[in-house]
């Protein structure tokens, strides 16, 4: 009765249009007072502690950090030295925006906010080249799914609160993954850009420029390194990482490139803040109702069942996988990973899956809910940032939709390309 509550009421919320945040909150509610195992003090004590956390303090930290790098200018500087060395390949402009933003994945953590900062700067220049809006839109849309892949990655750092998985060993896992899927955009870009007539840049390669542009660069160039390097060496953690991309974004933007005033600096802080506050109450109102998932031993009833449909690890596979992608369409990344991680971790394991690699499962599917209608996240953020309506983004992403699926299915049932820098890191 307590679970059938909880579920009915936030379906009922959610086809009101209310907020993600605040729906997860409401049903707990219901589900508290049809219950009599909590007290209704539980959902406000739920808002503090559920965010009551330092391994969650990376989260507001690596928001900041993407926001501060997208004005500062530290983006703008690994745009030129992307464009510098693959500018003049067939579909270079293409190519450049997944490099870019596969690059700006290992700074900011976030999707949309790689969407954002990259294509701002990109969509423009692609569209006086000669590219289609909805080819480019897109690009940009699918290429910024990768932010939450290769890492920090926000998701990441959810499925491993939520789950208790290491959250360095997610980070390492990320990498091939992340790549996996950089690489199979870049050889549609070639191949598609080909086919269109869409040529790279024509101007003469020159040292001189090389060594100029990625000079300028270099305080760019150097932030993921002294990012997760540090992570790597032990030198700190995945949340005072996050910290140190804060401060080393805001040192580049304001005394480095010197392209962060006042104005612009308290703008990119608004625009956090209130990010963050969207992701915080999320978070509090997910603890707990994954509490109550918890007491109604939800978790274990779904896997007995799913179990009990089928003994075929293939199959099991197949459907959390086609369960994750419709979630996907329909929820935000982080509500879905807290409230399925817990249900859906012990069929992972029953299956002899990794904790890592179903996490890295998980954030991939997930990710391609950003690109997928009718909440596609990333299709919106692209529509705002060419300013064409979202019907022209949507006209072209089912072949990237298609190419991002056969990387999961790839990701899925080859263990090793998330598991074996994270073996390796181990040893």
């Amino acid at each position: 009765m307590v679970s059938a509550a909880l579920f009915i009421s936030l379906i009922v919320f959610l086809i009101f249009n209310v907020p993600v945040g605040i729906a997860i909150g409401l049903s707990s509610l219901v589900a508290i007072i049809a219950g009599d195992t909590l007290s209704l003090g539980y959902l406000p004590q739920a808002l503090v502690t559920g965010t009551d956390s330092f391994v969650i303090m990376a989260i507001p930290l690596f928001i900041l950090a993407g926001d501060l790098m997208g004005a500062g200018g530290v983006s703008k500087r690994i745009l030129n030295v992307a464009n510098l060395f693959f500018g003049r390949i067939t579909g270079g402009l293409a190519i450049v925006t997944v490099a870019v933003c596969m690059f700006f994945a290992a700074v900011s953590g976030s999707g949309p906010a790689t969407v954002a900062a990259i294509g701002s700067m990109v969509i423009p220049t692609m569209i006086e080249n000669g590219y289609s809006k909805s080819f480019t839109l897109a690009l940009i849309a699918t290429a910024g799914t990768i932010g939450v892949i290769i890492p920090p990655s926000i998701p990441m750092v959810i499925y491993g609160v939520a789950t208790g998985t290491s959250i360095s060993s997610l980070f390492m896992g990320g990498f091939l993954p992340g790549f996996l899927i950089g690489g199979a955009l870049i050889a549609y870009c070639y191949f598609y850009c080909k086919k269109k007539g869409w040529k790279g840049q024509e101007d003469k390669f020159s040292w001189k420029k090389v060594v100029v542009v990625t000079w300028d660069a270099k305080w760019a160039l150097v932030n993921p390194l002294i990012i997760l390097g540090g992570i790597y060496a032990g030198i700190f953690t995945p949340t005072e990482a996050a910290a140190v991309a804060a401060v080393y974004a805001f040192i580049c933007g304001v005394f480095i490139y010197k392209e962060l005033n006042f104005k612009k600096l308290i703008s990119t802080i608004v625009n956090s803040c209130s990010t963050t506050g969207t992701v915080m109450v999320i978070l509090g109102c997910a603890t707990a109702f994954t509490k109550i998932l918890t007491l109604e031993q939800v978790p274990e009833t779904v896997a007995s069942m799913l179990i009990n449909l089928t003994d075929n690890r293939m199959v099991l596979l197949l459907l959390i996988n086609v369960l994750l992608l419709l979630v996907g369409c329909v929820m935000d990344t982080t509500p879905a990973m807290m409230i399925l991680a817990p249900i859906l971790l012990p069929v992972a394991i029953s299956i002899g899956l990794n904790p890592v690699h179903f996490g890295l499962i998980m954030v991939v599917n997930l990710a391609i809910g950003f690109i997928t209608p009718p909440l596609g996240i990333n299709l919106f953020v692209a529509a705002r940032v060419g300013e064409v309506p979202l019907e022209t983004v949507t006209k072209g992403i089912i072949p990237f939709i298609i190419i991002m699926i056969i990387c999961l299915a790839v990701i899925s049932n080859i263990p090793q390309i998330s598991l074996f820098l994270p073996n390796l890191l181990a040893k």
